[in-house]
């Protein structure tokens, strides 16, 4: 896989969201050129690895590539996707997409989490401090340990020089409806958006743009894809991005539990006690036959192994179809029927 972002910011595989901004800002603190005066060639190169890590690693679309077809993937010699590729994508013939990902700065993502890109007085080469020695950052030193553990916090505010970096917008979140279906199968989705941006001679006009999103097999509720940079534009502000949060339709027939897929059926006493054979419609328009033999109480389930949503990582498993019963009982019987429900069960 070439470089592993995982071990560069010392997390797992499973790694979420909060663990990886927690991982980042420690590591991006430590290892901050600005704070390694006296190692600054290393620490910028170990700088530049962990925002990196962090940039791939906490865009969806950028990690699901990153995890199938690592380093090389994200810049673009990976297989043709069989669904309708990535956007942008153009195999040329080759079987490769040429679509590339975007990479954002170190100090533009820096920025992002603590207002500007040095956290200690936003003085570059660190000026005067220039072979003070680490003792410059200790307590009562030139910056202070306060300072320090302000922005590493990510609070307060930066000097005149920092403050004149350009902020980034507070990104744009939309939420983008899809059916069990669509969730199931993966597709593709077009968003037509409308956005201002400056000109060549600094007006501001208003451009339409298509954005293509697209939906992997097995993907969640809550699932977010990342359009870097594509809102307003305005002088001295960088663009916000446009993020597209996936949310699940109500089903008619199936509820989602993880990667399971649960569906009800309606039978009769009799049925549950003799026998059933569910009839069911999967989501991509087979029909499954499910012999149920077991007597069905009303707890029961029947699990079909391999029925279920797609693993997102990995669309070739599959999780269970689990069948849940709800038993119609009758709501009288005879005097006869009853002796002879008793005589049965008492044999």
């Amino acid at each position: 896989m070439g470089v592993d972002y995982y071990k560069i910011l010392q997390v797992d595989r499973n790694a979420k969201d909060d663990d990886l901004k927690k991982a980042y800002r420690k590591l991006a603190m430590k290892w901050h050129p600005d704070k390694n005066p006296n190692n600054k060639k290393d620490a910028e190169a170990k700088f530049k690895q962990i925002s990196e890590a962090y940039d791939v690693l906490s865009d969806p679309q950028k990690r699901d590539v990153y995890d199938k077809y690592g380093e090389e993937g994200l810049k673009g010699q990976m297989p043709q996707p069989g669904a309708g590729g990535f956007s942008g994508g153009s195999d040329g013939g080759n079987g490769f997409t040429s679509f590339r990902f975007n990479t954002r700065s170190a100090d533009d993502i820096f920025s992002e989490f603590f207002g500007f890109s040095s956290p200690f007085g936003g003085m570059g080469d660190m000026g005067g401090t220039r072979g003070a020695g680490p003792s410059a950052f200790g307590r009562g030193g030139i910056f202070g340990e306060d300072i320090f553990h302000q922005f590493n916090r990510g609070g307060g505010s930066g000097t005149a020089e920092a403050s004149s970096i350009p902020r980034k917008a507070a990104a744009i979140e939309r939420t983008l409806p899809c059916s069990l279906e669509d969730l199931y199968r993966g597709t593709t989705k077009k968003m037509k958006i409308s956005r201002d941006v400056i000109d060549a001679s600094g007006r501001p006009t208003t451009v339409e743009e298509i954005l293509t999103i697209e939906i992997k097999p097995g993907w969640k509720k809550g699932t977010k894809v990342t359009f870097l940079e594509k809102g307003n534009e305005q002088r001295g502000v960088i663009p916000s991005d446009l993020i597209f949060i996936i949310d699940e339709k109500p089903h008619s027939v199936y509820k989602r539990d993880g990667n399971d897929l649960v569906v009800t059926q309606k039978i009769t006493l009799v049925e549950s006690l003799t026998g059933y054979s569910a009839q069911i419609t999967t989501l991509d328009g087979r029909t499954l036959t499910v012999p149920v033999t077991s007597v069905i109480s009303p707890s029961y389930e029947e699990v079909v192994k391999g029925e279920g949503m797609p693993f997102p990582k990995e669309p070739s498993k599959k999780g269970n179809l689990r069948i849940k019963f709800n038993i119609k009982f009758p709501t009288k019987l005879t005097q006869e029927q009853k002796s002879g429900i008793k005589k049965l069960l008492s044999s």
